[in-house]
């Protein structure tokens, strides 16, 4: 990545000095198709002309552009040197005028690896598609530009394709002799616009309402995939839960959606979940469901529509000026996708799998030594491009789920409303949004936000119990820790609920009041007097962003009758403080397994299920101690066999245990049964093993030796698609053999021919839990290769490697020692790069702490 990066300090400057008027773009991509006779990568034609202004006539700058090569420069008629004012990714613009207009004629080269102009060949046809992704900053890949959020401009796009091809892009298009040509855009980022071609299969729909000036609002809608996708492309629940949010926000909003049509395109090879392009959001093709799945699938897709449509405002309306402000639109996107899941669609569950799997993603990544406050301070896009964390979706959708609650919904959704009309089409900072926030409240938000905004690190709530000679309660508290790292004690609004068991032996609240915990130990006065609980939740209802930890008689009660407590959100409540005792090496390991055992047969709530089934298989790998692995294997693969003979027929627990059966098949009997499921000699009553299933099955059975390269083969030709070619690979490298690891490797490290889909396939098949020896000659050949391949390769493809290809699996003193050689002898590494490693060796640490724990029982 030599040269490509972008500081603050630089977008700054530049952004005092310009303002920009428009961008007229036009790319021919009739080159992607047909033989490709050249030697270097295959190219495109992009042409752009930019006006912009100067505010100091005579000053110098550069536009951004990353091409193989440049054909033709001019700034106000005076053609430049290529050769002289391009460097491979900078344009060097000299004695600007106060109006401007630069053209530059350029090949830029396709992508293979998701970031920029990516093209995918489908395998089960031939046919090409096209689209691109951009953030933070991949538009340079597509055309010249100044790559920065707070230079924003109306943008018009024309586009030369091959004949039959459809194309879309932000603003509406249409064919016109050949040529699409597209609407003028509002005033919107480099990042976020779009461009999407190929013969992909679409379908339309449309969106309608009035408005309080009694207008009406149309929306045209499209969505899209690959034609070897439309048989199994549930559009319909695509479109409804798309105009249940478009209800939702306008109601809540007040803001007429401003970008005219809605597309939503389903692309493969996908490295995110979607983007935010105004009028053209992208998804990753993989929540186009090919087999059966469970309702938390179909919730999840849903939180990402809707996560995507909250960014029209929050992100594409007003965006931040700059990566530092990243969470002004992911936290708010985050916490609006699942609060109009929860009031817009048949999801309403949505905030029990917030408390239960986003926040999960916000507590590692609290804990990491690389957290940062939800501001963060972001030097450069390399920063920016790893700050996409749990930090700034998660914890900021948390922190600001508390802030509903600390100054209402309506005076929080009235703050949206005038930041919205206030800032419109332009860039913010965290200043302009707590000003409103301010007005509507009538809090001192600044206090707020330097405890919330401007800290890292997670709190720990614990409750104190003092009974009295009565039995009752005589004193609840509730103390507040920090860890070293991370000092700071936050105000918290909370409920504190206590449970007790009834009668029947269900477990049940029975008393509740909500306190503001401030300081390290707060009395909670309204429940003296209370009866004696058996478990004390003193985050109940999941108000706030803090560790739940749980006193001896709580933690008594739940080893005892977890699958008694009947509230799902406090269950899953429960869950996630027993998880976080775990990697806190607080609770064994093996201990936290049986209680998976025990209850989450129980478990109604299936994202909740299929989340403890993540969390057990994470325990097993990584947290319990090594001497243990083999019989804890074995208990999971029997509780998980037992589970899936017991589970309704054709329910949705059933596949769950299915699938959760392949992860921890190991013995001889376990991988016997897969194999009998597959070949139809074995049946369980409801259980269709389709072809997503026998995939599953297919990855242990190829870790273990017992299916080999011609089985796997053989089931390629069953399923021939993109979506079998990943699965494939995948199992490849699951192969237990030193020469299919040596392939792997030099397949990912030594070559960039595998396109990004096809890297994370490998990687995720390379390293198999049963094949710690097998794997543990690479541990010393990865800290010798890691800083070339950050050199050398993209920054997505960079990311994948190091933080794939970590010797985790090789969880002794030794490997962290090699760990802190490496950091030690490369403090001049590039500072994402030594951050990937840091992250790595915190999660190797706490793995070898969990072990100890395990060990010690």
């Amino acid at each position: 990545m030599p040269g490509e990066n972008l500081t603050r300090d630089e977008a700054r400057e530049r952004a005092a000095l310009l303002s920009v008027d428009g961008y007229d773009v036009s790319l021919d991509l009739r080159s992607a198709i047909g033989e490709d006779g050249g030697t270097g990568p295959r190219t495109f034609r992009s042409v752009t002309t930019l006006r912009f202004r100067c505010a100091e006539p005579g000053a110098s700058t550069f536009a951004d552009l990353i091409a193989p090569s440049v054909t033709a420069v001019s700034l106000n008629g005076r053609d430049l040197d290529p050769g002289e004012v391009f460097d491979g990714s900078r344009i060097l613009l000299e004695d600007l005028a106060a109006d401007n207009e630069l053209v530059v004629d350029a090949q830029c080269a396709y992508s293979r690896t998701g970031e920029g102009l990516h093209r995918f060949v489908d395998p089960e046809d031939g046919e090409v598609y096209l689209y691109t992704q951009y953030e933070p900053a991949d538009s340079r890949r597509v055309f010249a530009g100044f790559e920065q959020p707070d230079l924003k401009a109306p943008f018009r796009f024309e586009v030369r394709a091959p004949e039959g091809w459809t194309v879309w892009s932000n603003g509406a298009g249409e064919l016109t002799d050949g040529v699409w040509r597209f609407a003028e855009t509002k005033p919107i980022s480099t990042y976020i616009t779009c461009v999407v071609a190929g013969p992909y299969h679409y379908v339309t729909d449309s969106y309608e309402r009035e408005l309080p000036d009694g207008t009406r609002l149309r929306i045209p809608l499209g969505a899209m995939c690959r034609k070897g996708l439309a048989p199994y492309f549930d559009a319909d629940d695509v479109f409804l839960v798309t105009k249940q949010g478009l209800d939702f926000f306008h109601e809540h909003f007040d803001y007429p959606y401003p970008f005219g049509k809605y597309d939503q395109a389903f692309v493969p090879e996908y490295n995110l979940g979607a983007m935010e392009n105004p009028g053209l959001v992208t998804f990753r093709e993989e929540f186009i469901f090919r087999g059966k799945v469970t309702q938390a699938s179909y919730e999840g897709r849903a939180n990402v529509i809707l996560h995507e449509m909250a960014h029209m405002w929050f992100g594409d309306l007003v965006t931040m000026r700059w990566w530092d402000d990243l969470w002004l639109k992911e936290s708010f996107a985050d916490f609006m996708g699942a609060f109009s899941l929860v009031g817009a669609t048949r999801f309403t569950d949505g905030w029990i799998t917030f408390a239960n799997r986003r926040k999960a993603w916000a507590y590692r990544a609290d804990q990491l030594p690389s957290t940062h406050p939800i501001t963060a301070d972001i030097r450069d896009l390399q920063d920016a491009k790893l700050n996409f964390d749990g930090i700034t979706y998660a914890k900021g959708a948390s922190v600001l789920k508390q802030l509903v609650a600390y100054v209402g919904q309506d005076a929080f959704l009235e703050g949206a409303r005038r930041y919205f009309k206030r800032h419109a089409y332009g860039n913010t900072r965290l200043g302009d949004l707590l000003s409103v926030l301010e007005e509507t409240s009538g809090r001192d938000m600044a206090a707020w936000s330097r405890s919330w905004l401007e800290t890292a690190g997670v709190n720990s709530l614990t409750p104190q119990v003092l009974l009295g000679a009565d039995g009752r309660v005589e004193e609840l508290a509730v103390v507040q820790e920090a860890a070293e790292s991370h000092p700071e004690l936050r105000p918290h609004r909370v409920a504190v609920g206590l449970y007790r068991r009834t009668a029947e032996g269900a477990l049940e609240r029975y008393a509740r009041a909500e306190a503001d915990v401030d300081g390290a130990r707060t009395v909670v006065a309204e429940l003296a007097g209370a009866d004696a609980p058996e478990l004390v939740l003193v985050n109940d209802d999941d108000l706030t962003y803090c560790k739940t930890r749980l006193d001896d008689t709580s933690l008594a009660t739940l080893r005892e009758h977890l699958g008694a407590l009947t509230d799902p959100l406090a269950r899953a409540l429960c869950w996630s403080a027993l998880w976080n005792m775990t990697r806190d090496a607080l609770l064994p390991a093996r201990d936290f397994i049986g209680l998976v055992l025990r209850f989450a047969g129980r478990e109604s709530g299936i994202g909740v299920l299929q989340m403890l089934h993540a969390w057990a298989e994470s325990a097993l790998v990584h947290y319990v101690a090594p001497d243990w692995r083999e019989a804890g294997g074995a208990l999971l693969a029997e509780g998980a066999r037992r589970e899936l003979e017991g589970a309704a027929p054709g329910s949705e627990q059933q596949l769950a245990w299915a699938r959760f059966l392949a992860r921890v098949a190991s013995t001889p009997g376990d991988l016997q049964l897969l194999q009998d499921l597959l070949s139809g000699t074995a049946t369980v009553e409801g259980l269709e093993v389709d072809q997503e299933l026998r995939w599953a099955f297919l990855e242990p059975l190829a870790a273990h030796g017992v299916a080999d390269e011609k089985a796997l083969a053989e089931e390629l030709a069953r399923d021939d698609t993109a979506s079998g070619k990943r699965h494939q690979v995948r199992c490849l490298a699951a192969r237990p053999s030193a020469a299919v690891k040596a392939q792997c490797w030099a397949q990912v490290v030594e070559s960039d021919a595998l396109s990004n889909a096809l890297v994370e396939a490998t990687i995720s098949g390379f390293a198999q839990a049963s094949q710690r020896e097998l794997l543990a000659p690479y541990a010393q050949k990865y800290f010798a290769v890691i800083e070339r391949v950050w050199s050398e390769r993209s920054i997505q493809i960079g990311m994948d490697v190091v933080r794939g290809l970590f010797p985790s699996l090789e969880d002794s003193p030794a490997t962290l020692e090699a760990t802190d050689a490496w950091l030690a002898a490369h403090a001049d590494a590039a500072p994402a790069l030594r951050r990937l490693v840091l992250e790595a060796r915190d999660d190797l640490a706490r793995a070898l702490r969990g072990q100890a724990c395990d060990a010690a029982g």
